[in-house]
């Protein structure tokens, strides 16, 4: 239903923006084009901010490393 509602509304103003001439219209364009793109990097950023909360990166050298140094411990030991 959403989907079909914003083909209908952005083919509105699609149209009423060819209307109105190509250098007014290429600015409102140009302004919804780039506030949809800064929109989008915002959003990008706060979940990537909330997933680094939720899961950390783990590092996999240091775990590499760590279990190399147990196995050689082990290794001497026994």
């Amino acid at each position: 239903m959403y989907l079909i509602l914003s083909i209908v509304l952005a083919t509105i103003l699609g149209y009423l923006l060819f209307m109105l001439g190509p250098i007014f219209a290429g600015f409102i364009a140009f302004g919804i084009v780039a506030g949809c793109l800064f929109r989008g990097l915002y959003l990008l950023n706060n979940i990537s901010k909330k997933l680094s909360n939720v899961a950390p990166e783990s590092d996999k050298v240091k775990e590499v490393y760590e279990a190399y140094l147990k196995e050689k411990e082990n290794t001497t030991q026994g």
